[in-house]
């Protein structure tokens, strides 16, 4: 395995995030760092993902450590991949996630955004039954993890988000609704999150 640009540059970009912007570019010790999990084919993500627990848990103590160095991760990525390789030998396999191929790039070579587009798909393909306990739950996790991909689609469009903003606007008004109404905010959410889709040629 070899991280791409696009996915160091994610792994940066969060653990910038999560100091607050003070370390935004990573020591020479958590590159090596990085490059020892690379050559464990440790996905991008599951680092992504072990430092959500690793601050979290640091969010809690009352002193936490002033210095903070990716190898203080090691536990969490190592749970994290005990936990998928006991999936795969259980052969529990997750639902069969297709669609990202057709997405038009530069937004297709975005971790982040192929990282919602999965979680979002992989909610549709595990949602209970609407009688189910934790279907409104279930629900509403769907509906966050589709506005973070849309999100990350309308950041990446641009110039041309300014386009569709005002072929949307001038629909809405050709359908005589009375502009920044109630029904206009939830038609406008509705129907920007499909143009927005429809000009990466997300799936939906």
């Amino acid at each position: 395995m070899t991280y791409t640009r696009e996915e160091l540059d994610w792994i940066e970009a969060e653990w910038a995030y999560h100091l607050h912007g003070r370390s935004a570019f990573l020591s020479r010790e958590d590159f090596l760092q990085l490059m020892e999990w690379n050559g464990q084919s440790v996905a991008a993500d599951a680092i992504v993902n072990a430092m959500e627990s690793y601050f979290e848990r640091r969010a809690k103590r009352a002193k936490p450590r002033t210095f903070v160095a990716l190898a203080h991760l090691a536990k969490d990525v190592a749970k994290v991949m005990k936990l998928r390789e006991a999936l795969r030998r259980s052969e529990v396999e997750a639902p069969r996630i297709e669609g990202w191929e057709q997405v038009l790039e530069p937004l297709r070579s975005d971790p982040r955004a192929r990282a919602a587009f999965e979680s979002w798909r992989r909610l549709q393909a595990t949602a209970p039954v609407p009688d189910a306990p934790g279907f409104l739950d279930h629900f509403d996790a769907e509906r966050k993890a589709l506005s973070e991909l849309v999100k990350l689609a309308e950041a990446a469009l641009g110039p041309r988000g300014e386009a569709v903003s005002r072929d949307l606007r001038q629909r809405l008004l050709e359908s005589k609704l009375q502009e920044n109404s109630f029904v206009w905010q939830r038609a406008w959410g509705h129907h920007w999150s499909r143009r927005v889709c429809e000009a990466w040629r997300i799936p939906t």
